[in-house]
């Protein structure tokens, strides 16, 4: 011990405890917080958002299920019984804002297949997100996608590229569930997203399972990255 030291203890002396290592201390990370926006005009993207909402529930999250707000004229609408009756069945559930979007760690986009894209409510919904975007409050956010067609090759996968796409552009983080376990290729074998033949049937065993998959693999991926 140099004299400098000798003469800095004996001024400012410290106590045995003081001198101790001090360990950090240990905090428990906060819940992965995740906002579920999705499109439905039939039922099946709704039944796929609850399955994922479900799932994020079971590993911890936080969620938050909206849906795009119906921008079909509503005589369109009443035209056809099964879209009369999904718009009532999910009449408690909030309409997406940007502000959805804003304080989460996790985005989930559940869109039915027109064309080989999203429907035009999800893009609508989209085109609000300009602020959010401009301020980066949608940058290092993680986001995944599901998606329905009528058929297998009905263009399940380029609605997911686009949706992912945009997310791209936002700078987010994409979690796509890729090949990673073995249910998803019980459900088709998309390695962008869950993606469901819709028939007006409920979802199969399998269909379900790969959603799952899908969502908790967001959250696993979500909390390490929120924990760095």
């Amino acid at each position: 011990m140099t004299f400098l030291d000798r003469l800095l203890k004996a001024l400012y002396p410290r106590t045995q405890a003081q001198d101790a290592p001090q360990e950090s201390p240990v905090t428990t990370p906060s819940p992965v917080r995740m906002t579920i926006v999705y499109y439905s005009t039939y039922g099946t993207n709704h039944q796929m958002a609850e399955v994922a909402a479900e799932a994020a529930r079971e590993s911890g999250a936080e969620v938050r299920l909206v849906k795009a707000r119906e921008t079909a004229p509503q005589e369109v609408v009443n035209g056809q019984d099964a879209w009369r009756a999904q718009q009532e069945r999910t009449a408690h559930v909030p309409e997406a804002t940007p502000a959805d979007l804003e304080n989460v760690d996790a985005i989930l986009f559940s869109s039915p297949t027109r064309f080989g894209g999203a429907t035009s409510q999800i893009r609508a919904y989209i085109d609000t997100l300009g602020g959010l975007w401009g301020t980066g409050a949608l940058a290092n956010k993680t986001f995944s996608a599901m998606t329905s067609a009528q058929n297998p090759h009905g263009g399940q996968e380029t609605t997911l590229q686009t949706l992912y796409i945009t997310a791209m552009h936002w700078g987010a983080i994409l979690t796509p569930p890729g090949y990673t376990d073995p249910v998803l290729f019980a459900s088709g074998g998309n390695p962008y997203g869950a993606s469901v033949t819709a028939n007006g049937e409920p979802l199969s065993e399998a269909d379900k399972a790969s959603i799952r998959h899908q969502v908790r693999r967001q959250i696993e991926i979500t909390q390490k990255l929120k924990a760095q």
